[in-house]
């Protein structure tokens, strides 16, 4: 158990650096894609998401988001998300650390709920962009399917903006080690483009030949609210607690 404590409580070190110095809104939610379920993983294990999304129009993100749960009283989900951007030709690193903690367990046939609150700074000016916080709710209609719903808050502090954000995901696990994503996310409030408020929507593939290790083929419209087709590869590799066995993964 030694390790995987350091390890997790590392993590959770840096994360409350984090939070002292910034808050903001963190994407990503399962690996690439924007809209969260209602889970988290297990207690004492880790996961590294990492994904390189490319727009159309030039834009570029490279994004690593390392994440471990922990016991606060109860066991919650703390990552740092490192994103490196290139937006209209202007370039950024970001970091944006989030704490998730679930509320109500998800099953067949009734809801999951959990909450997150998320920061994001600039890497390199120091300056908070943005606070964020989010509920994401989960209904799984079987093993293999379900759907997600968020609802939150987001202030752009770099504009003095508040938006309302909501999204809307589907997941169905259609073999044993493929599964198909579809989701529409926002915000809602008032904005100098229209894009920025436009719908965004995502659409992929996951392969998971195993419980440790998966990538994702996403094709993805507007994800940054700039009003450009995308493509991401993403992957994640899972990190179980000690002493527990891999095995397939039946379930979403």
């Amino acid at each position: 158990m030694a390790a995987p404590r350091y390890r997790a409580l590392t993590l959770f070190g840096f994360v409350l650096v984090a939070l002292l110095v910034a808050s903001g809104h963190a994407e990503a939610a399962n690996g690439a894609y924007a809209v969260d379920a209602a889970d988290i993983s297990d207690l004492g294990s880790c996961k590294v998401e990492s994904w390189y999304s490319m727009a159309t129009n030039s834009d570029f993100a490279a994004v690593a988001n390392p994440s471990c749960v922990v016991e606060i009283t109860r066991p919650v989900e703390l990552s740092v998300l490192t994103n490196h951007s290139r937006s209209d030709g202007e370039f950024s690193t970001t970091l944006a650390p989030k704490a998730k903690i679930n509320l109500e367990p998800t099953g067949i046939g009734k809801f999951g709920v959990s909450a997150l609150a998320s920061g994001t700074f600039d890497a390199v000016t120091g300056q908070n962009t943005a606070v964020f916080a989010e509920i994401p709710a989960t209904y799984r209609f079987s093993e293999t399917t379900r759907i997600n719903l968020n609802a939150g808050w987001l202030w752009d502090r770099v504009l003095d903006r508040h938006y309302f954000t909501y999204g809307v995901g589907f997941d169905w696990k259609f073999t044993d080690v493929l599964q198909y994503t579809v989701e529409l996310y926002g915000q809602a409030g008032r904005a100098e483009f229209a894009s920025v408020i436009q719908p965004r929507v995502q659409t992929g593939v996951r392969y998971r030949p195993n419980d440790i290790f998966s990538v994702d083929v996403i094709y993805g419209r507007n994800i940054t609210g700039e009003n450009s087709n995308w493509i991401t590869l993403g992957t994640t590799i899972r990190f179980p607690p000690p002493g527990s066995v891999s095995k397939p993964d039946a379930h979403l």
